[in-house]
Formats: structure tokens, C-alpha cells, sequence
């Protein structure tokens, strides 16, 4: 008889459980303020700018003009115009360097003990870096920013709310050209970014994706940029980031025994 009580009170418990479950308040989830397209792009702007210093490991793959080339890969960038990036191959041995920093710049071929040195134009860039983008994109490409300055005292042409994206649409009738930006509403991060010409033909396509708040600032493991115009993409994958650490900074300078050719 004992034993039967103590099945029909822990019954009775078991049933009690799940009904007290099933008459619980459900969790609520929040749902993200809307915000207008002006507080959107100041915040956005904020972000971008928050990212002081940056390092970033991982694979990358450069495609210019139908030569595919692909590394591994370290980054350490520091505002406003410092970058390096090391190449590295099988168990983590160096190729090379290349560290720009202002004006000045420095390529070191590891394979070859060679150091080129000079001053920085466009046509150096491309060279080092394989693709052919301004300093100041570049540098945005890798932190997976989008840099919108420009837009920050302009209404946009249209703005919408796309289920979890915000769509902003900016027209620019001087360059003849349309950008398209959707921004992912609880991250604030730009997940695609489309430039077309009037007549609609695709110019340049940026997506962003695999984020992660780092610094509070939605940064995306996986960057894939494609220039239709130059015929050229760049994929960036991303195992490891960082950001606005003090010991994030510049670490390079040529071996002595290198030889140095000033270019």
C-alpha cells in the first residue's frame, strides 16, 4: 500500500510539473528598435570608426584578371593608414611581407631574402596586394566595413524595412551609379552591398557574412567582394580576430643580411 501511494504522489508530481510548464508566461523576445535611415547610417558610421586597431588570420583568395592566387594569411591594421599583411605557407612558414604605413612601403620576398622599398602609389598597391582597390577600400575590405561618409548628411532615395533587413537605396545621378546597402537589424552589420549603373548592369557586389561582435561591433568572418568592372574578386575567411588590443601593432623589419632594392 506504501508503495502504491508514493507511485500515485509521484504521478501526481510529474502531472503537476508539465501543467505548471504549460501555464507559464512564454519567454518574449524582444524586438529590435526600427530606426530612421539617418540614426541607421550614424550608427553604422560610429561602428566602422570604433575599429581602431585589427588583426585577422585565415584564407584568402585573389582573383585579377583570371589568375586566381590563394595564401594564408595574417593582417594587423592600425588607423588611419597603417597595414601589414604576412603570406604564409605550409606549417606556418613566412613567403612574405608587406607593410604600408603612409606614404612609405615595404614588400619582403622571404623565398628570395629580398626587401623593395618606396613610396606609395596605386600601381604599387596593386602589385603587392594583387587587386587593384584605393588604400582606404583595402583597408575597409579586410575589417569588412563598408565606409559610408559619404551618405551621412544625404536621404536616402529610398529606405525600407525587409523582414530583417534594412534596405537603404542611394542614387547618384553625377557618377551615374545606384548603391544598395542591407544591414542586418539586430547586428547592425552590412551584409550586402550592390552598386549598379542606371541601365541596372552590376558594377561591384559586397557580401558579408559569419558575424560576430567584436568590440560590440557586428565583424564578419567571411568577406566576398567582386569588382565586375576590373574583373577581379577577393574572398577573405577569417579563423581569428581582434580588435583595439594594445598590444595589436606593426611588428616587421627587414633581416640584415637581405638585400634591399629601392623602387
Amino acid at each position: 500500500m506504501k508503495k502504491n501511494s508514493l507511485l500515485i504522489s509521484f504521478s501526481l508530481f510529474s502531472l503537476l510539473t508539465i501543467f505548471m510548464a504549460g501555464c507559464a508566461p512564454s519567454k518574449q523576445t524582444l524586438k529590435p528598435e526600427i530606426l530612421s535611415a539617418e540614426r541607421l547610417v550614424d550608427k553604422l558610421e560610429v561602428n566602422r570608426r570604433r575599429i581602431r586597431a585589427f588583426e585577422g588570420s585565415g584564407s584568402l583568395v585573389i582573383n585579377s584578371g583570371g589568375v586566381e592566387n590563394k595564401a594564408l594569411f595574417k593582417i594587423t591594421l592600425v588607423k588611419p593608414d597603417s597595414i601589414q599583411l604576412s603570406i604564409m605557407g605550409p606549417f606556418g612558414i613566412e613567403l612574405g611581407d608587406a607593410v604600408v604605413t603612409g606614404d612609405h612601403y615595404i614588400f619582403y620576398d622571404a623565398l628570395q631574402n629580398t626587401a623593395y622599398e618606396g613610396e606609395v602609389n596605386e600601381n604599387v598597391l596593386k602589385n603587392i596586394f594583387r587587386i587593384d582597390l584605393p588604400f582606404s577600400d583595402l583597408m575597409d575590405a579586410f575589417l569588412g566595413a563598408v565606409n559610408l561618409t559619404n551618405h551621412l548628411y544625404k536621404k536616402p532615395t529610398k529606405y525600407s524595412v525587409d523582414y530583417d533587413k534594412y534596405v537603404l537605396t542611394y542614387i547618384d545621378s553625377s557618377n551615374q551609379q545606384t548603391n544598395v546597402y542591407h544591414v542586418d537589424i539586430r547586428q547592425l552589420g552590412i551584409t550586402d552591398y550592390d552598386i549598379t549603373n542606371l541601365s541596372g548592369d552590376l558594377l561591384f557586389t559586397g557580401k558579408y557574412s559569419d558575424f560576430d561582435l567584436v568590440e560590440n561591433v557586428a565583424v564578419p568572418y567571411s568577406v566576398d567582394i567582386n569588382d565586375n568592372q576590373d574583373n577581379q574578386t577577393l574572398s577573405i575567411k577569417y579563423k581569428k580576430i581582434v580588435a583595439n588590443k594594445p598590444y595589436i601593432h606593426l611588428n616587421f623589419s627587414i633581416p640584415n643580411d637581405a638585400n634591399i632594392i629601392k623602387w
